[in-house]
C-alpha cells in the first residue's frame, strides 16, 4: 500500500482482536464466547479464529468451557517494564517457528534504521551484521520496508546521509533504481533482500506500524532458495497481524532498541 501499511485484511484482523480483548479485559472473572460475540458483533467463525490467535499468544486464556479471561501476557503488559518486551519476544518466537527462520522487528526512529527485537534459534540463525544496518537500508529487507513508509523528503534525506553502496553483485546501487523498486511494489507484497546485503542470505519484510514511526516484521534465511523464501514470506504476511497486535497491546512502540541482528 502507498503508506507502507499491511493489507486491509491484516489490519481488520488486528482491529477484531482488539475489540475482543477490550471485552475480555472488562470481565475479570471470565466472559463467555456468546457474550463476546454479542458485544463485538463478530460472526462465530471469525470470533473462533480471533480467540485461537489470542490464546496462542497468551493474550487470552480459557476459563472453563466456552469462557475466557485475560491471558498472562495481557496481565503482564499492564504492569509495564520488561514484561512488555517479554510478550513481544514470545510472539516473535511463535512467528519464528511458523516461518522456520529468524524474525525481527525493525523501526525507523530519529532518522535511523534499528532492529528493536528479534527471535532466533539453533535452526534459525540471525544474519551476521558485517556492515552496520543503519548504513545498509537500501540493501536489506528491513531497510526497504521502512524506507517505503517514509515520505519523499524524509527518504531523500536518509539516502543523502547513507549512499547506496554496493555490498554484493546483487545490491541495487543507485537511488533511482531503489526508489523505483519501492514505489512500484504491488500492494501487500513483502520487500525482499535477495543476497543484496550478504551472499548466501535472503530476507523478506512486511511493513507494519503500531505508533508514529515506521515499523516492520522481517525474516532472514541463510539459504538463497527462493522457493523456500517465498513460502516463508507468505507465512510472515499471515503472522504480521500477530506482531502488530503484540506491539499495540504491550505498548512496545516505545521500547528501546536492542542489540543488533537482522536484515
Amino acid at each position: 500500500m502507498a503508506d507502507g501499511q499491511p493489507p486491509p485484511a491484516a489490519l481488520a484482523g488486528v482491529h477484531r482482536a482488539l475489540r475482543v480483548l477490550e471485552v475480555v479485559h472488562r470481565y475479570s472473572g471470565g466472559v463467555s464466547l456468546a457474550q463476546i460475540a454479542r458485544e463485538t458483533g463478530l460472526p462465530q467463525l471469525k470470533l473462533a479464529r480471533v480467540m485461537t490467535r489470542l490464546v496462542r499468544t497468551n493474550l487470552a486464556a480459557p476459563a472453563g468451557p466456552g469462557a475466557y479471561v485475560a491471558g498472562p501476557a495481557l496481565r503482564l503488559s499492564a504492569a509495564g517494564g520488561s514484561a512488555e518486551l517479554g510478550q513481544l519476544q514470545q510472539t516473535l518466537a511463535v512467528v519464528r517457528d511458523a516461518v522456520g527462520a529468524a524474525v525481527y522487528v525493525g523501526r525507523y526512529q530519529d532518522g535511523e534504521v534499528a532492529i528493536t527485537q528479534y527471535a532466533d534459534g539453533p535452526e534459525a540463525p540471525v544474519v551476521d551484521e558485517w556492515v552496520d544496518f543503519r548504513v545498509a537500508a537500501h540493501a536489506s529487507a528491513v531497510g526497504k520496508a521502512l524506507l517505503t513508509q517514509l515520505d519523499p523528503e524524509d527518504r531523500r534525506d536518509h539516502l543523502a546521509r547513507y549512499r547506496t553502496v554496493r555490498f554484493t553483485e546483487h545490491t541495487v546501487d543507485t537511488e533511482q533504481a531503489l526508489c523505483h523498486e519501492l514505489d512500484t511494489r504491488p500492494p501487500g507484497v513483502p520487500l525482499f533482500d535477495l543476497q543484496e546485503y550478504a551472499l548466501g542470505t535472503v530476507c523478506a519484510a512486511v511493513p507494519i506500524r503500531s505508533g508514529p514511526n515506521p515499523e516492520c516484521v522481517a525474516l532472514s534465511l541463510p539459504d538463497p532458495d527462493l522457493r523456500r523464501l517465498g513460502r516463508a514470506a507468505r507465512i510472515l504476511q499471515s503472522e504480521a497481524a500477530a506482531v502488530l497486535l503484540a506491539l499495540l497491546v504491550t505498548g512496545s512502540a516505545s521500547a528501546p532498541a536492542l542489540a543488533p541482528s537482522g536484515s
